[in-house]
């Protein structure tokens, strides 16, 4: 069978296209990461409080990727004790929190708690195999079944091209009519350079790394997922916590610290020979992004 695609979706099409190309995106490149100046504050709101998730799993997602999905956002708000005495994925969130403390009159940095309140499942892809931001508001209803206040996590399966992907930023995020979204693809394929280090990857340095839950998919866009959701919590609206860089190209909470994920050598599993550098719910292994310390002005990691 062969899908037709209405008049005004590629109308709609050639627009974002147009967008994109003259908004400034968040991008992720080593170098430029590091001549950026500092993430600073510039005045807008961030996200805070009881912080609903709606999802939609846009093609065939595996059940390996959306497990790990589900794990990392019930790890957010969930301590598990281990011998190891290795990071929690909570103490990771922790950091991001801590961003509410550096906005002008606040006091401390209250808990964000994340809940995932709505699951929804597009797996023939409706709106076909490139995920662009019309295509996104589209979605948002049936992600938060019409629930005000929830943000959006669009998560495309492997064949499907995330706008921007390949482009300099690895996962996307914004507000629609003041909804808010996050959105992941599966870049092993396309863009291995945003699944390094579980996939090779050219221009990157270090070893290819065993992915915790076996599969590289599955915890590259658990990465992936950990650096939006950090971006739309601390730069929901693009005017709140960020760096500027040249030309349209600005850092945020963990692109401005790329392909960092410990101060040392990454820890290896010695069973499975996965690398981690947290443990969150049912001591399930993550590996997790640097964030920018506000206070520091430099790179924190977990180890």
């Amino acid at each position: 069978m062969v899908d037709i695609v209405p008049k005004h979706l590629l109308v709609s099409f050639a627009l974002s296209v147009f967008i994109l190309l003259i908004l400034p995106v968040a991008f992720s490149n080593n170098n430029d990461a590091e001549e950026a100046e500092p993430v600073s504050y510039h005045g807008g709101p961030l996200l805070g409080g009881f912080l609903r998730v709606g999802i939609a799993w846009y093609g065939p997602i595996p059940r390996v990727e959306r497990r790990a999905i589900l794990s990392f956002f019930r790890s957010l708000n969930t301590i598990t004790p281990t011998a190891e005495n290795i990071p929690q994925v909570a103490t990771w969130w922790n950091k991001v929190e801590s961003y509410q403390e550096s906005v002008p009159g606040a006091v401390g940095a209250p808990k964000i708690t994340v809940k995932v309140v709505n699951q929804a499942f597009l797996q023939d892809f409706p709106y076909g195999k490139v995920v662009i931001k019309d295509f996104i508001k589209a979605m948002i209803p049936t992600a938060t079944a019409g629930v005000p206040n929830t943000l959006t996590l669009v998560v495309a399966s492997k064949g499907v091209t995330v706008a921007e992907m390949c482009a300099g930023s690895c996962a996307q995020h914004g507000e629609i009519d003041n909804q808010t979204y996050v959105a992941v693809g599966n870049p092993v394929e396309e863009c291995p350079e945003c699944a390094w280090p579980f996939v090779m990857s050219n221009g990157k340095e270090g070893q290819v790394m065993m992915p915790p839950s076996g599969d590289p998919g599955a915890d590259v866009m658990v990465k992936l997922l950990a650096g939006g959701l950090a971006g739309a919590v601390t730069n929901p609206m693009g005017d709140a916590f960020y760096s500027s860089a040249r030309g349209n190209r600005f850092y945020e909470a963990t692109s401005k610290c790329p392909d960092i994920f410990t101060s040392g050598p990454i820890p290896v599993d010695p069973v499975s020979g996965a690398a981690y550098n947290a443990i969150g719910d049912k001591g399930t292994k993550f590996l997790l992004p640097a964030i920018w310390d506000l206070k520091t002005n430099s790179c924190w990691t977990l180890l």
